[in-house]
């Protein structure tokens, strides 16, 4: 069954970056995005990361933490935050990715005839309860962070 908006936020632990272990219980009374996205460094995980990059300053003037979760490793991670000044967390949740399974964002995917396993671009919204406030299934990468700003009033 689908995660829907009011349902409790899955928590989880992953290594982020540096390999520090982050929580989502760590930010308990406070709005977070969860984004599940497919692969560092490529065309649409690009744009999605740098539109939650070029509205930094709106979420983080409204205590909003950004976390960007894929089964990329912390070195892919890290080269990824470096090459575009990405100001948020990117977590590593490795095959057979718990977490995004969690989040129903990991399963059967088609591209060009083929189909395989993989992450799914999906985002979440928590509210500082640590319930689902937004749950988008449906992402426009280069229009995420935009859109949610928008659905939360905040522009």
């Amino acid at each position: 069954m689908a995660l829907q908006i009011g349902d409790p936020a899955p928590d989880f632990t992953l290594p982020d970056q540096d390999g520090n272990s982050v929580s989502l219980a760590d930010f308990r009374g406070q709005r977070v995005v969860i984004y599940f996205y497919p692969k560092d460094d490529t065309p649409g995980c690009t744009k999605e990361a740098c539109n939650f990059r070029d509205q930094w300053s709106s979420f983080s003037a409204n205590a909003i933490t950004v976390l960007g979760i894929s089964k990329d490793g912390a070195a892919s991670h890290a080269k990824f935050i470096g090459k575009y000044t990405l100001p948020f967390t990117l977590l590593s949740d490795a095959e057979p990715c718990p977490v995004a399974e969690a989040y129903g964002s990991y399963g059967l995917k088609k591209f060009m005839g083929k189909e395989s396993m993989g992450m799914m671009r999906h985002t979440f919204v928590v509210d500082p309860e640590g319930n689902l406030e937004l749950v988008y299934l449906k992402v426009k990468a280069e229009e995420m962070a935009d859109q949610i700003l928008g659905d939360l009033g905040l522009v």
